[in-house]
Parts: structure tokens; C-alpha cells; sequence
């Protein structure tokens, strides 16, 4: 017999109905509970793993990395003010190292100021600075005071850069003196008497002033590691304590100061010593502004040191000035530039002045000329060496 459903009678009755099952909407999320977290899931999965790769979209990022990106940020930026108020904290500091002296100054009949820029850089024999072992090492002499060892006369230019050296027994006019030596000037007035001299005798407006002396010289050589030079012949010179080899060879601060300051040793005299002292001067400029000083701080700190100490400055000047003066001589150092000897005639002498050295006045005017129109100067004008 077929089997009859449960809960069905014999008598035909049909089943009688059952419940409906309801069906619940879905739970709400309470917004007082955070959403169960598994605690399996990996909270740096892709969530767009899944999908294809044209199709997924960036994931919002997670509050973590933003937070990380913040704080980086922020330390980045602290950072970044650290270094700027170090760097003009160590500026001032070392612009108030400089000497100033009273060397630029308006007079009746001043050359008016001209294109570029015009640097007169004296090197004095000033034994500031060195003690007497130093004296004795360096064979400097006790003499007090200081005296003119070397003047340069520095244009820099849209016309290029020129660099002249002016023969310190150079006979020229001194204001309220006459006639005689241009290191006179400096022994009867000083910078201010100096720099009157020689914009009168080359009508060129100076617009900055810079002096050094011995110990600033041997410091700042020494500082740098030394100078590079190449030299054609052994020179010996017991007075200025040097003994070099012919060849190139680096010189320290007390090799370099004797190769600058001697003449007895060298045929030429005074003019080879100013050829020696543009080739130094250019030889530490292009030390002090290599990559090797600039990024070490266990040199360009103890140059900077050493030049702002012994460097005298007018009152006007600053230490972006210096730094404009170094960056105007890689031209020098380069081989850019023009560098010479204010061009001779001769040498004469007389009772108040001794024996000095006469200027060709034809080629020193159109030298001078040259630079106070800011034009490339005459190859006819310029001494070789």
C-alpha cells in the first residue's frame, strides 16, 4: 500500500497547514561596536586581489602609513631649519671675525665708479699672530708694524677677469708726498693713502679692499693641505728660508710665504716675485674652492677660521664679499683670465726714493683704460709669465 504522508488521515482529510517560516532582515551594525575583526586577516592584503588588473583601484591608504608619512614630514622640515639657522648663525659669526679697516673713502677728484668690479688685495709683512719660534721658523724678522709685500689689482667683468700685480718699488705719485715708491704710500697712510695712490695712478675706482698678513698666509695655506706649484729651477734662498727642488711639489704655509717673498734668489728680481705671488694666490684659491675643501669640514672650517681672522677688510665690506672675490678668481685659477705685470718702461732711482721701477705709460694706460671700460685687455699690453 502506498505509504501516506505524514500527518495525513486514512479518511482523506488533507494535512493540516504548517507555520511559515519568516525570514529576518539582515542585522544592523551598532555604530557604538567597532565590526568583528578576524583575527587571521592579513591587514596589508590587496583587497583588489581578486580582480583583474585593469580593473582595480588604488586601496585608500591605512591610517598607520599616513601617520608615518607625517611624522617624516615633519622631521624632514625640522631638519631642514636646523641647518639654515646653523648656516646663519655660522655666517654672522664669522663675518664678525673679520678685521675692518677705514680704506674706502670719497676725496675731491675720486675716479667715478665704472663697469665690474675692481679689488685692490694687499699682502702685508705683518708678523701679527706669529709667535717668535714662528719668526725664527719662517725667518720673517721681528720688525713691528707692517709694511706692503705685494698689491694686486683684481677686475672682474662682463669684458673677463684681469688680474695685475703692482711692483711695490712702482715710482708713482703720493697724495701730499711727491713722488716715490707705491709701498711708501702705505707707510705714510696706511689703506686709505694706499688706495688713494693707486687709483691715481691708474685711474680705476676701487670698490673693495682686502689685506693679509704672514700668519693669515702660512695658516690659510696649511689649511687647505697646501699649494701645488711647478718650479723651473732649484731655488735656494737662506733669508726667506727656502730650498726647493725644481719640478712640482705641493709647498706648505712657511714654503709658500719664503717662494713669495723671494727675489734675491731669481734673476728678475721683483717681477719674478710678482709672477710668484699671482701663481700662489691663484694655486690656494683653487684649493680653497675645490670639492675636496668645500664638503670637509675638517678643512673648510679651519680656512674659514684663518681667513677671517687675518683678513682686513674695508668697513664697508662683508663676508659675501670674500666669497665674491673667490668665486671672481676661478676665472685666474682656470687659466681664463689675463694675468700680468703692469707693463715697465725701466728703472731709475733718486735720493728720497732709492732705486724703483718705471711704468710704461702708453701700455699701462690702455691696460688701465681697458678695465675701467670693462673691455678684453689689449694682448699687446699683457707681460708673459
Amino acid at each position: 500500500m502506498e505509504k501516506w504522508p505524514e500527518g495525513w488521515t486514512r479518511g482523506g482529510q488533507e494535512r493540516p497547514p504548517q507555520p511559515r517560516t519568516s525570514v529576518l532582515p539582515p542585522a544592523q551594525a551598532d555604530p557604538r561596536y567597532p565590526p568583528y575583526a578576524d583575527p587571521y586577516d592579513d591587514p596589508y592584503a590587496d583587497p583588489y586581489a581578486d580582480r583583474p588588473y585593469d580593473d582595480r583601484r588604488a586601496a585608500p591608504p591605512r591610517r598607520g602609513r599616513v601617520r608615518r608619512r607625517r611624522r617624516w614630514g615633519r622631521r624632514l622640515l625640522i631638519v631642514a631649519l636646523v641647518l639654515v639657522a646653523l648656516l646663519v648663525v655660522g655666517y654672522l659669526y664669522l663675518d664678525s671675525r673679520l678685521q675692518r679697516v677705514n680704506a674706502l673713502g670719497d676725496y675731491e677728484g675720486r675716479p667715478g665708479d665704472t663697469p665690474g668690479t675692481n679689488w685692490l688685495i694687499v699682502g702685508s709683512d705683518s708678523r701679527a699672530g706669529l709667535s717668535k719660534a714662528q719668526r725664527r721658523k719662517l725667518r720673517t724678522g721681528s720688525a713691528a708694524g707692517r709694511r706692503t709685500d705685494s698689491m694686486m689689482l683684481l677686475h672682474m667683468g662682463a669684458g673677463g677677469t684681469t688680474l695685475v700685480s703692482l711692483p711695490r718699488d712702482s715710482f708713482v705719485p703720493i697724495p701730499g708726498h711727491g713722488s716715490n715708491k707705491l709701498n711708501a704710500a702705505y707707510a705714510f697712510g696706511g689703506p686709505r693713502l694706499l688706495l688713494r695712490t693707486v687709483e691715481g695712478a691708474t685711474g680705476v675706482h676701487i670698490d673693495h679692499y682686502a689685506e693679509i698678513g704672514f700668519a693669515g698666509f702660512v695658516g690659510m695655506v696649511d689649511a687647505v693641505g697646501g699649494v701645488n706649484m711647478c718650479i723651473k729651477q732649484p731655488v735656494r734662498d737662506p733669508q726667506a728660508g727656502l730650498d726647493l727642488k725644481a719640478g712640482c711639489q705641493e709647498l706648505d704655509g712657511g714654503e709658500a710665504l719664503g717662494y713669495v717673498r723671494s727675489r734675491k734668489a731669481f734673476a728678475e728680481g721683483d717681477l719674478a716675485r710678482v709672477q710668484h705671488q699671482r701663481q700662489v694666490l691663484a694655486a690656494l684659491v683653487a684649493k680653497a674652492t675645490s670639492p675636496g675643501t668645500l664638503f670637509n669640514p675638517f678643512r673648510i672650517w679651519p680656512l674659514a677660521l684663518r681667513a677671517t681672522e687675518h683678513f682686513a677688510v674695508d668697513e664697508r665690506d662683508h663676508l659675501h664679499n670674500l666669497i665674491g672675490f673667490a668665486w671672481g678668481m676661478r676665472g685666474v685659477t682656470k687659466g681664463d683670465a689675463v694675468t700680468t705685470t703692469v707693463p715697465i718702461a725701466g728703472f731709475g732711482s733718486s735720493p728720497a726714493a732709492g732705486s724703483y721701477v718705471r711704468w710704461d705709460s702708453n701700455k699701462a694706460g690702455r691696460l688701465f683704460d681697458a678695465i675701467k671700460e670693462d673691455e678684453p685687455v689689449p694682448r699687446s699690453v699683457v707681460t708673459k709669465g
